[in-house]
């Protein structure tokens, strides 16, 4: 048994060495294809059908970017603690994420109830944002349009309580144990018409650990609630 831990253990090893390297290596081709991207419409007199392709060009280029950053940002995560340190007030975190969801999709209506005082943990700001952020575009992408979603905050025996929850259809209950796993396709558990990578949930909960919290999750039909717990500072 101890012989077969130590073989699982190399091969992840491996596996997260091999994903990391293959993400630093096409950080340079991808920006390539971006610049050129943007020298084909700055310089070429583009047809219709010419600047269709060159915008999908410059949205699948985006989409692959986005897909290595992921990437790379989980190989950091499983390898330590965030480096960032800082005092977060997650309440300011918790609002400027509404204020940006409205802004992109103004479909779905987005509630925010955050405590008057700040609720500080410690950690990296830009991490706990992206927290936020993915829970939010979760929502957005696997629910109808119109359905409310809604972020709320508390503290409660030295641990802050970030809940965002939704009022749409659900996740089928079979699907919920696989929902942080990576490259689990979040559209196999509920509708959308908007593709996803499959990373969004995995690093919500990567980075939760790494800031020594956990989330959890429920779900039935007409409620979804993701429920993310952090060690307050000087909790």
């Amino acid at each position: 048994m101890e012989e077969a831990i130590e073989v699982r253990q190399r091969s992840e090893d491996g596996m997260r060495r091999f994903i990391a390297d293959a993400s630093h290596e096409l950080r340079t081709p991808l920006t390539a294809i971006r610049g050129y991207t943007e020298m084909l419409r700055l310089t070429e007199d583009l047809g219709e059908r010419g600047q269709q392709s060159v915008d999908r060009l410059e949205v699948q280029s985006a989409r692959m970017t986005s897909l290595v950053e992921d990437l790379l940002l989980l190989t950091r995560l499983d390898d330590r603690a965030p480096q960032v340190q800082d005092e977060v007030d997650l309440g300011e975190i918790a609002l400027e994420a509404v204020m940006d969801a409205r802004a992109a999709a103004q479909d779905h209506p987005v509630d925010v109830r955050v405590p008057d005082e700040p609720v500080v943990v410690l950690g990296d700001p830009r991490q706990l944002s992206q927290v936020v952020a993915n829970l939010l575009s979760n929502a957005r992408k696997h629910t109808p349009e119109g359905t409310e979603i809604e972020v709320k905050l508390r503290s409660q025996e030295g641990r802050a309580e970030l809940t965002v929850l939704d009022a749409g259809p659900g996740i089928d209950p079979a699907l919920v144990p696989e929902v942080f796993s990576r490259f689990t396709r979040a559209d196999r558990a509920r509708s959308g018409a908007e593709g996803t990578t499959g990373l969004g949930l995995s690093i919500v909960r990567a980075i939760a650990e790494a800031h020594h919290g956990t989330i959890d999750l429920s779900s039935s039909p007409g409620r979804t609630v993701f429920t993310v717990s952090l060690p307050l500072a000087g909790g």
